[in-house]
């Protein structure tokens, strides 16, 4: 497996970061699924969670079997491949959005392949910056990861809790733009409580790499926010504004702004 090249649009997640460390500031990724609650709102979304401070955005295309997703996002899913979304229709959005912050596309590895081989480039011209898959762990399919790692987009990678130190520090190497921790076992969704052996598994994880660490899974407050915020160097909110989407985009501004002011606080 290669490690990334440097590209136009992939940097542009590491000059987001390099930015705010510069004025000691913790990054807010924001989660929503494409299409949802349909296209015109799924823009009215996006555009109200840069409003509210979003430093990147992750845009989840919707699949069949989301089985890393609580029922939130499954939901949330379902209701996007009803109303027709598509892997084009996903990348329409990010053009049409035009937004002045990170893309990230969230996906599984299925919907990716069958977009085709051109798929990833595709996604870089629409204005995304990165991508992450679910379902492929360091070393499972190394053609696939080869071809997902020398794209022009960051590849990030997913870290679980439970990770020895070595695996993370391979997982982070064949990764770029930051890697996302898991906060806890099981699937995405709100939680009341973020997990006691979180502070543990950034030490580790901060020991094993240079890039940035955003944790996600579970964050759906500011408090949180604020909690985890003084440990990693970025949360990951996603069921709560999937969640606040079904609404409206004034309930999406308003969390995105809350939870905003509660990283910078």
């Amino acid at each position: 497996m290669a490690s990334p090249p440097a590209t136009t649009s992939s940097s542009s997640i590491t000059r987001r970061f390099d930015a705010l460390r510069e004025q000691s500031r913790r990054a807010l990724v924001c989660y929503v699924t494409a299409g949802h609650p349909d296209v015109d709102r799924s823009l009215e979304t996006l555009h109200a969670l840069e409003e509210g401070g979003a430093d990147i955005i992750e845009l989840g295309v919707p699949f069949s079997d989301p089985i890393a997703d609580g029922p939130v996002i499954q939901a949330s899913s379902q209701q996007a491949l009803e109303r027709g979304m598509t892997y084009d229709g996903v990348l329409a959005i990010i053009e049409k959005a035009k937004l002045h912050v990170p893309v990230v596309l969230f996906s599984y590895l299925n919907p990716i392949l069958a977009a085709g081989p051109d798929a990833l480039m595709r996604a870089a011209e629409a204005g995304a910056s990165g991508i992450l898959v679910t379902d492929i762990p360091v070393g499972a399919d190394p053609a696939r990861e080869k071809w997902l790692g020398n794209s022009p987009l960051a590849f990030i990678r997913l870290v679980a809790p439970t990770t020895p130190r070595d695996r993370m520090a391979e997982i982070a190497r064949h990764g770029s733009g930051f890697v996302y921790l898991i906060s806890r076992l099981g699937v995405t969704g709100v939680q009341e409580t973020t997990a006691t052996s979180l502070p543990e598994s950034i030490r580790r994880l901060r020991s094993a790499t240079t890039l940035p660490i955003c944790v996600g899974f579970g964050i759906s407050t500011p408090e949180h926010a604020r909690s985890v915020g003084k440990l990693a160097d970025g949360v990951v909110v996603g069921s709560a504004l999937v969640r606040a989407a079904e609404i409206g985009p004034e309930d999406v501004l308003k969390l995105t702004r809350s939870l905003r002011e509660a990283l910078d606080g």
